[in-house]
């Protein structure tokens, strides 16, 4: 009899079970020893959210999975396959679609190329533990117009200008012109006005731009920032201050500007440097 019951529940839970004989008087009593996780069996993975995946919809930029979703059972490890969908974006379970290479461990992305215009794409991830593994499928980015970003321009603007919020990386704000009133500073002069012009995308003038002007040694001139108009150009008044002459030789006013996009960090996105000259005669 205890022969039977040992294997029904080996059978059952489909691991080993223990046997423990302990004495009582005169009988012999077998007790099973069958461990909770055991008892309890370890399934594969069950995905209970969809991964996710990060687009930045541009030629040059790299689509990587944003989140591999959320799993029930204990994943131990995940791989990540690219799919490149048509512009249906194909089925939920990426038929339709075509893996790009073999399944990667790393979660590396995938370099979106002018050939890739048009296409949709998803990700398949994998899950595994110690009973199997199951997959996942993302669902499809949008289709997008790719070639958007091989400058960052738009692809559709007015002639002449455009806004500083309608483009981005890798398009750069250049400052192209500036002008100095008066034409000299002089030992008399108490305050300068500069003006900036910036374009970007095909030299167009840029409107909202924030430039900023900083004389180099720094205290001799106020530092300033504005934003340039509808014509491209900004309008910077700086105050004279102590320091201004650096030296009793002083023939220059080197003065450092930048343009860069609200919002943006200062050294990073379209933002641009350079430094100017205005002449000094004291």
């Amino acid at each position: 009899m205890l022969s039977l019951l040992l294997a029904a529940v080996a059978t059952r839970v489909r691991h080993r079970v223990g046997v423990v004989v302990v004495p009582v008087g005169a009988a012999v009593v077998a007790a099973l020893v069958v461990p909770s996780v055991y008892a309890r069996g370890q399934a594969a993975p069950v995905n209970t959210a969809a991964p996710t995946i990060y687009y930045p919809p541009g030629v040059g930029n790299i689509l990587t999975p944003s989140s591999p979703g959320s799993w029930s059972n204990s994943p131990e490890s995940f791989t990540y396959q690219w799919l490149r969908c048509p512009s249906s974006g194909g089925e939920a379970d990426g038929t339709g679609c075509t893996a790009t290479a073999a399944p990667d461990p790393t979660a590396s992305g995938v370099l979106m190329e002018a050939s890739d215009v048009g296409s949709g794409w998803r990700t398949r991830v994998t899950a595994t533990n110690a009973s199997g593994s199951a997959s996942a499928v993302s669902s499809a980015t949008p289709v997008a117009d790719l070639s958007l970003n091989v400058t960052g321009c738009p692809s559709v603007r007015e002639p002449g200008t455009i806004h500083v919020g309608e483009f981005s990386p890798p398009a750069r704000l250049v400052v192209d012109q500036h002008r100095m009133t008066p034409s000299v500073i002089t030992r008399s002069t108490q305050r300068i006005t500069l003006r900036f012009h910036v374009i970007a995308c095909d030299d167009q003038a840029v409107i909202g731009a924030l430039v900023y002007a900083t004389p180099t040694p720094f205290n001799q001139f106020t530092d300033v920032e504005r934003p340039t108009d509808a014509t491209g150009w900004a309008t910077l008044t700086l105050t004279r201050l102590r320091s201004f002459p650096a030296t009793p030789q002083q023939r220059n006013l080197i003065v450092f500007v930048r343009a860069r996009k609200p919002g943006e960090d200062l050294l990073g996105g379209i933002s641009s440097r350079r430094l100017v000259s205005f002449p000094v005669r004291l």
